[in-house]
């Protein structure tokens, strides 16, 4: 069954609507109406919350159901940025906000319902750290370190691209998307539908000297293969220094903070082998600052990066190349926009400061750069390709 788009605002850039949640059976409207209730309830259950945090869990309930959206208490630290983020969406339903908006409101929201950011004995617990730990003491991620061993005496060319293929396709482990998808079939991931992963070695030669940074996405068994890719572009000197960009908050239920860049690199470190091998060099590299991990308050907006702050874009203009991992911060580069799917990568991410490459798992509805010909095969399939995590992208803008 062909895949249904959402209905959109008709005030996009260049006539590409904005992505709205409005439209019956589209993916914007199951994750407001689906996956953020089903979410809402496991955090709910994860904790042994008091009643100040469970009628606060619950009345965000019923408000993304059936109210309208309300805005942040008077005294939130927070308030007047999203009065002005939010300005022309409180008083209205959920669904007839901007989707990324929406989406990245409601995980506010959580966090305060739960007093992540309060006075009290909650705050800074965060509330998705139960899902993250127990995918990262998962089986499939001890499979997955296992498998290293394979790559140990590969050539640097083949492990590579080996190692770019796990970090892309780790993608597919977004705590979020599993909430209401399920774990993707065993073999789904078969499908590119546009690879640009030579022009992305050519902008790093070996032994160029380059600052690369990696916007990181979601945690555990993702966050692993981007840490080991990391490594190997510091092994093999096609970076002199990686700076990895993490959220300075939970966010988006799996999305990657410091917190758990430290709780992947033990899980690397206390794992026999190759794995471990790398966790530890890893390790070193953090505490001699060749491996840099930051953070910024952008990164938890609900804006595009074409409005990144001026320090944020200096920290990209002088990287050699920015890798932006996932399908959230795929949107926020593009624009969560119903873009015509051949316009091109480069006319999108034209307003970023470098080169910049994104390695991304479909898993809505926003793509740009196909050729006419992949989308015809793709739209002819008659599989639901956009939404899946079935299907991946490598486009790099030099």
């Amino acid at each position: 069954m062909a895949e249904k788009t959402p209905h959109a605002s008709g005030d996009g850039a260049g006539g590409a609507p904005v992505v709205l949640g409005n439209e019956a059976g589209s993916f914007a409207r199951s994750v407001l109406a689906e996956r953020h209730p089903a979410l809402i309830e496991q955090v709910r259950d994860a904790f042994p919350y008091g009643p100040g945090q469970r009628d606060a869990l619950d009345a965000l309930l019923a408000e993304t159901a059936d109210g309208v959206v309300e805005p942040l208490d008077p005294g939130d630290h927070d308030v007047e940025r999203w009065a002005q983020w939010g300005h022309g969406h409180f008083g209205r339903s959920w669904y007839e906000a901007p989707f990324l908006w929406a989406e990245s409101y409601f995980y506010r929201r959580l966090l305060g319902a739960v007093g992540y950011f309060g006075d009290g004995a909650w705050r800074g617990v965060d509330p998705f750290a139960p899902f993250k730990q127990a995918e990262l003491r998962g089986e499939a991620v001890t499979e997955e370190l296992r498998a290293l061993d394979a790559l140990v005496d590969a050539p640097a060319d083949e492990r590579g691209a080996a190692l770019l293929g796990a970090s892309l396709w780790g993608n597919r482990a977004d705590l979020g998307f599993l909430v209401s998808a399920g774990e993707p079939a065993s073999g789904a991931a078969t499908a590119l539908v546009a690879d640009d992963s030579a022009r992305l070695w050519q902008l790093l030669p070996a032994g160029a000297g380059a600052t690369v940074a990696v916007v990181a996405d979601n945690a555990g068994r993702e966050l692993i293969p981007d840490l080991v890719l990391v490594d190997h572009l510091l092994e093999h000197r096609r970076a002199q220094r990686v700076v990895l960009h993490v959220k300075p908050y939970p966010y988006y239920v799996s999305d990657a903070t410091t917190a758990d860049v430290v709780d992947a690199l033990r899980r690397l470190g206390g794992a026999p082998g190759e794995a471990g091998r790398i966790g530890g060099r890893l390790w070193r590299a953090m505490a001699a600052g060749v491996l840099e991990v930051t953070t910024h308050p952008f990164f938890c907006a609900p804006l595009p990066y074409e409005e990144m702050p001026d320090d944020l874009r200096g920290q990209f203009a002088g990287c050699a190349l920015t890798l932006v991992k996932g399908d959230l911060n795929y949107r926020r580069l593009v624009g969560d926009r119903l873009w015509d799917a051949t316009t091109p990568f480069a006319d999108r991410t034209a307003h970023f400061p470098g080169a910049v490459a994104a390695l991304r798992t479909l898993k809505s509805d926003v793509v740009v750069g196909l050729e006419q010909g992949t989308l015809d095969l793709l739209e002819g399939s008659g599989a639901v390709w956009r939404t899946s995590g079935t299907h991946a992208l490598i486009q790099v803008r030099p």
